[in-house]
């Protein structure tokens, strides 16, 4: 009889290891799938992006939530730039809520030297292109600040996002909200600062 009970006692515990190991075979996917996919992190997820090798005057893009952000290391002549034609500007003190209300200012940003922006012109989401150089160089006229042309409807933005009066545009374009995470890393599509140290 105590043959009988060692071969139980050896059944259950071959039994129930093999039920572990099934169990976590099966919670290893479950868990996994509780995580967002790449997909979804793209469609809403902030996204973190390294300026530490943008050079003034570059520009890169990143993808956030399925669109073009642009990120814009300005130089101090592209600072300079933004003063003198907010005559010629539909929205100069950005009064339209299209940004965080820390890029309410001529820079529309909360660091001047660096503009972030949805690189999706507001008339009909086409996707404007760099028009930096000032004046003539740039093909744009001799009045030209630098900036963003759009080139399916003329659209243009100046070097802070903002739109010119009549144009197919009706406002500047949009800042996403974002926060620096150090000098040199941005998170964009996050801007609660009350967990930043």
């Amino acid at each position: 009889m105590s043959d009988l009970s060692s071969e139980r006692r050896t059944l259950l515990l071959a039994t129930s290891g093999a039920g572990l190991v099934a169990a976590a075979a099966t919670a290893v996917p479950f868990v996994a799938s509780l995580t967002p996919s790449d997909r979804a992190r793209a469609a809403g997820a902030p996204v973190e992006a390294d300026v530490s090798k943008l050079a003034a005057g570059e520009m890169m893009t990143v993808e956030w939530r399925g669109k073009p952000v642009w990120i814009l290391h300005r130089t101090p002549e592209m600072l300079a730039a933004l003063e003198g034609h907010e005559g010629r500007l539909a929205d100069p003190e950005s009064a339209e809520p299209q940004q965080p209300g820390y890029a309410t200012n001529r820079h529309r940003s909360n660091n001047p030297d660096y503009l972030v922006v949805v690189g999706i012109c507001t008339h009909l989401g086409c996707s404007p292109s760099e028009k930096f150089a000032a004046g003539a160089a740039s093909g744009m006229g001799d009045d030209w600040p630098g900036g963003f042309l759009c080139p399916c409807h003329g659209s243009i933005f100046d070097l802070a996002g903002r739109v010119f009066r009549n144009q197919p545009a009706p406002t500047n374009l949009e800042v996403p909200p974002y926060r620096w995470l150090s000098d040199s890393m941005l998170l964009i599509g996050d801007d609660d600062v009350t967990g930043a140290a």
